[in-house]
């Protein structure tokens, strides 16, 4: 449903309905599915992503109301990660103050921020901080782009401006100093394991664990302290080539191609456009292909076409809004041209 209204405000589709009044029945099936009420407040499998498209579609003050209360009944969610625990709602906070301008998500986004430096585990042998995450009955010590430790950067990083200048200047080094210590170096190219303390020595090239979301979530990250690991990254994307799972975000061809996409925007060289639209028409292939083996296209956002149609669409224009981590609410308004 996200993805349907993004595209037709950014002028991408035309819908012939809102989907708005479908939102409620939608939280009650998903609770439902959820089985579990404390975990109402997760940014990508509860009430929190239905709320904000609510609010987006239809504002309102009981909407904006339980949105703050999820968002600050998550802050000692052991999950520490971006899925379910405060680094997701860090982000919904910083969506929402982004929309809204008002305070409260500001302190929420300061509290959140607080929260989680106060968490922060120091790795003898790594000689990096890191967090620990409790998930499905387990404790482990991610690093990746959606349950680890870039995946929280990001947030971080997009919402600087609103810490104080001295613990954003402690974070940026703690970012720069956990990537640089993690990051596995092979001539030009580089890659990142999935933990810090791995159960298996097993290394991956997708957006949810390895260089494509290093990449993704850190294209924003202020200075050149780090642009060189994030080139030797997007080299690994590219000489690995796309996946075999298909065109999605979360772990296919789209995903990896929005690291090319952010290189672009950061370096302004036209190599990394004319990859990522290289891997635009490999997972057209893909989109296709799969779609005439099962019978119908995938529905879902992350790991379906919805997403991968983003990603086509951010490549005709050059842009790099990754769906959900970039952004959130987007308002009618002229679109940049198109890059030469």
């Amino acid at each position: 449903m996200w993805a349907l209204h993004y595209l037709q405000v950014v002028g991408a589709a035309r819908l012939r309905r809102s989907y708005e009044p479908y939102i409620d029945a939608l939280r009650q099936r998903n609770a439902a599915w959820l089985e579990a009420p404390h975990e109402a407040a997760s940014y990508l499998m509860g009430d929190t992503p239905l709320l904000m498209l609510k609010h987006w579609l239809q504002p309102s003050a009981a909407t904006t109301d339980r949105l703050e209360a999820l968002i600050a009944g998550n802050l000692e969610h052991p999950a520490r990660e971006l899925m379910w625990g405060s680094p997701g709602t860090l982000l919904a906070a910083l969506f929402l103050h982004e929309d809204t301008s008002e305070s409260r998500w500001a302190e929420l986004f300061r509290a959140t921020a607080r929260k989680l430096w106060s968490q922060l585990q120091w790795s003898d042998e790594h000689q990096c901080h890191y967090w620990t995450q409790d998930m499905y009955g387990t404790r482990s010590s991610y690093l990746d782009g959606v349950h680890g430790f870039v995946a929280t950067a990001s947030p971080l990083i997009r919402g600087r401006k609103l810490l104080d200048a001295t613990e954003w200047a402690d974070w940026q080094h703690c970012i720069a100093n956990t990537i640089r210590r993690t990051a596995r170096v092979e001539a030009a190219l580089a890659n990142w394991p999935a933990y810090l303390h791995p159960p298996a020595a097993r290394m991956l090239m997708q957006f949810c664990h390895g260089a494509p979301g290093f990449v993704v979530c850190l294209g924003d990250f202020p200075g050149d302290e780090l642009d060189d690991l994030l080139v030797a990254g997007g080299e690994a994307v590219w000489a690995a080539g796309p996946l075999t799972k298909g065109s999605n975000l979360c772990h296919g061809t789209g995903g990896n191609g929005y690291a090319f996409l952010k290189l672009y925007r950061r370096t302004g060289e036209a190599r990394w456009l004319d990859r990522a639209r290289s891997f635009a028409m490999h997972g057209i292939a893909q989109t296709e292909a799969d779609a005439q083996q099962h019978g119908q296209l995938r529905y879902s956002l992350w790991t379906g076409d919805p997403g991968f149609a983003i990603y086509l669409w951010d490549c005709l224009r050059g842009s790099a809004a990754f769906p959900t981590l970039d952004v959130f609410f987007t308002r009618p308004a002229t679109p940049p041209a198109p890059p030469t």
